[in-house]
């Protein structure tokens, strides 16, 4: 799984998560903190080519950024995440 973090506002992450839900199969999208407005979407190698474009198109349509993983995320970001829900 490779994932891709973004920084936008948040009130786009809703639009976010719609644009990737209407591409089946391609990327699952998960917010990682509502109120910086950060999510991570989380693309397998198989439909990583699919889901840049998909940012690709994100990008175009709302103020966004891709950002680096956020430094609290630790190695075990995903994991964390997981434990916490």
């Amino acid at each position: 799984i490779e994932p891709i973090f973004i920084r936008l506002d948040p009130r786009d992450i809703a639009l976010a998560k719609f644009l990737f839900e209407s591409y089946e199969e391609v990327a699952i999208v998960r917010t990682l903190d509502r109120h910086s407005a950060v999510i991570v979407v989380l693309a397998v190698d198989d439909f990583l080519e699919e889901a840049r474009s998909i940012v690709a198109e994100l990008l175009e349509m709302v103020p966004c950024e891709v950002v680096p993983p956020p430094a609290e995320a630790g190695s075990d970001w995903l994991l964390a995440a997981l434990e916490d829900e």
